[in-house]
């Protein structure tokens, strides 16, 4: 999708503090922190959202999730991190190409969701 930001960035149109690179995925530091270590890891292909994923997503999928650890580790977080992927209007998703946040630091996160 050429006009996609996401997909802009992975074809280094658009510069981006960037991570990690293979010919599949693309990792790069999130220009709005939402904690001290945030970055986040995207399929070079572009897939609007999770929910439009299937059994033929599995490879890219895994391969995501696979390197994730290796990634924020490297990024100082070895006693952990919280992976989010926002889907959808509801899920609260601003960019229609699916994209996981690694966030983290040295202190431990608050609450997954406020309670209600």
């Amino acid at each position: 999708m050429s006009d996609c930001i996401f997909c802009r960035i992975a074809r280094g149109e658009i510069p981006a503090n960037k991570i990690y690179e293979d010919e599949d995925i693309f990792a790069f530091h999130d220009i709005h922190p939402q904690a001290p270590v945030h970055f986040m890891m995207i399929p070079k292909q572009h897939i609007a959202s999770l929910a439009e994923t299937d059994s033929g997503h599995q490879a890219i999928l895994g391969k995501l999730l696979a390197k994730a650890g290796e990634l924020a580790r490297g990024q100082g977080l070895a006693d952990g991190f919280r992976i989010i992927i926002n889907t959808g209007r509801i899920g609260r998703q601003e960019v229609y190409h699916l994209h996981i946040h690694i966030v983290g630091g040295p202190e431990p996160l608050g609450s997954m969701l406020p309670k209600r």
